[in-house]
């Protein structure tokens, strides 16, 4: 079985949570794809399954993915395929923040005219030792507000791996 994974990040932990899925999946046997959309990504033909990944910034996915889901949701939709949305609302539990991550996903999944058989909404990163001054504080006071590190001398992880390999292993469940 093949699979594709295609991702769109912006500080570098979409690419991270992608390799991880690839593991998990050649782990149950399957070979596997990954590709940057920015790098140029293959069309889903020809693979059993296709998983999409992408981070939310400033309340909207990376403009290369939705361009790549629009091009291809004939074939995304005639295939398996999951969807991974990354942000750090995710690893709160805010419910009107919740309400807001998943409105975005919704209008994103509806744009594109893509309806994945699967979908999770994955906490991402705060990646301050990368970020410039401005971003920095910026991010600071967003994490302050809804409970995250402050500690801007280091990177933050809230990725729940265990969740998402559970997601992959039940996804690939779906075609086997």
């Amino acid at each position: 079985m093949k699979l594709l994974v295609i991702f769109a990040t912006t500080e570098g932990h979409t690419r991270k949570i992608a390799h991880f899925v690839q593991n998990e999946a050649k782990a149950q046997g399957w070979e596997v794809d990954v590709k940057d959309v920015s790098e140029g990504a293959p069309l889903p033909n020809g693979y059993d399954a296709a998983l999409i990944g992408a981070s939310i910034h400033m309340g909207k996915y990376q403009a290369a993915i939705a361009d790549y889901v629009i091009r291809n949701s004939q074939g995304l939709n005639n295939t398996l395929s999951g969807f991974l949305s990354v942000s750090l609302t995710a690893a709160g539990d805010d419910e009107e923040a919740w309400k807001e991550i998943n409105e975005i996903a919704d209008h994103f999944l509806k744009y594109c005219d893509w309806t994945p058989q699967r979908s999770l909404q994955v906490a991402g990163a705060l990646k301050y030792v990368e970020y410039d001054w401005l971003k920095k504080i910026v991010m600071r006071h967003i994490a302050k507000k809804s409970g995250g590190s402050t500690d801007t001398k280091h990177d933050h992880e809230y990725t729940n791996w265990d969740e998402l390999s559970m997601f992959v292993k039940d996804f690939l469940a779906l075609k086997k």
